[in-house]
């Protein structure tokens, strides 16, 4: 296995102790009220030894949440709530970022406590069905931002990154990925507007940027990651130009910490926007589709200098000590993907350590 990827590395104020990421993962297991609980505080503590764990998807408003029992940072009593988790991955020697992701479009109002209606740069109906309880519930069609509401949402982010940083955290990712809010605003087939914040490449770019320079001015760049997912369709969304959108995005961002790719099967693609950006980069790598990220491929994306760092998401949720076990050849707990998305401890934090046998 490449030594390269226990190899520590620096990006911006974050100290990777080794280039094993782990990816942001959706578990579903906070309180309704958004509230990280003590469970959650073990299932990351246990998962110390990445070099930077990145966590689920945290809403940075009450409008952002798109999912049931998706934790939030947006009071604080959130922010208070998630200080166990920090201290856990802390007390551990481990790094941590929150991942602020607001959901737009992908929700629906019987999913959460506010029963609010989803927001979105257009009122464009996702193709889909979000799941509760009781079965799947079609997409509803969002409400159109106004441009008061997008100024709103920008200090939203704003806001959430100080609770991070007050909670503990090493920094935040801006999640611009995945057909998510900030992905809806990019992609053409989601924003139809016809404002300064629609249309051209330009305008489409605006609302990520000025996500990003907000958060940075008030936690620092430093301590900034942005997400990306070029061309993944995922959440009903289809890009007509990607090959120029993204490298207008990339030369458009403050200098930001880290940008964290997620590969959709175009090596040649990542490695033009490896070349472009001039800071760390960290590989989601799926450089032949969609399929789960082993420790030979990430080892291999390093040998290749196509990245800084790898992330790799369900081989972490399985193995709490992935690390270690990488390093001694295996072998590797399998994932009950059946408890993937809420539950109790069971497939969460039941997975045994390799000196757990």
């Amino acid at each position: 296995m490449s030594a390269k990827l226990f190899q520590p590395v620096t990006m911006g104020k974050l100290s990777l102790a080794n280039r094993l990421v782990m990816a942001p993962m959706s578990r579903n297991r906070s309180t309704p009220e958004g509230v990280a609980t003590e469970l959650m505080a073990t299932y990351y503590g246990q998962r110390a030894s990445a070099g930077l764990i990145i966590t689920e998807g945290v809403q940075p408003s009450t409008v952002g949440q798109g999912f049931m029992n998706s934790p939030g940072l947006h009071s604080a009593g959130q922010a208070e709530s998630w200080k166990q988790v920090t201290a856990a991955v802390h007390a551990r020697g481990g790094t941590i970022v929150a991942q602020l992701m607001h959901s737009g479009r992908i929700g629906h109002p019987s999913l959460y406590p506010s029963a609010h209606r989803s927001v979105a740069p257009s009122a464009v109906q996702a193709a889909g069905q979000a799941f509760g309880p009781e079965g799947p519930l079609d997409y509803q069609v969002p409400h159109e931002l106004t441009a008061e509401e997008i100024a709103q949402t920008v200090q939203d982010h704003v806001d959430a990154a100080a609770f991070a940083i007050e909670a503990g955290f090493d920094g935040v990712e801006l999640h611009a990925g995945n057909g998510f809010l900030l992905h809806q605003f990019l992609a053409d087939n989601t924003n139809r507007r016809t404002d300064g914040y629609g249309g051209s490449i330009e305008n489409r770019i605006r609302f990520v940027v000025e996500v990003a320079e907000a958060v940075a001015m008030r936690i620092g760049a430093d301590r900034v990651g942005i997400r990306i997912s070029p061309a993944n369709p995922y959440n009903d969304i289809a890009e007509s130009d990607t090959d120029e959108l993204y490298p207008a995005l990339l030369d458009a961002l403050p200098p930001v910490a880290y940008l964290h790719v997620m590969e959709g099967g175009n090596r040649e693609r990542t490695l033009a926007l490896r070349e472009q950006w001039q800071g760390a980069f960290i590989l989601n790598p799926h450089p032949d589709g969609m399929v789960p990220v082993t420790a030979e491929l990430a080892a291999r994306t390093l040998d290749e200098n196509a990245a800084d760092a790898v992330a790799l998401g369900a081989a972490f949720l399985a193995n709490p000590d992935l690390p270690a076990r990488i390093q001694a050849g295996g072998p590797y707990n399998e994932g009950d993907q059946s408890k993937w998305y809420g539950g109790d401890h069971t497939g969460y934090t039941d997975y045994p350590a390799l000196d757990q046998g």
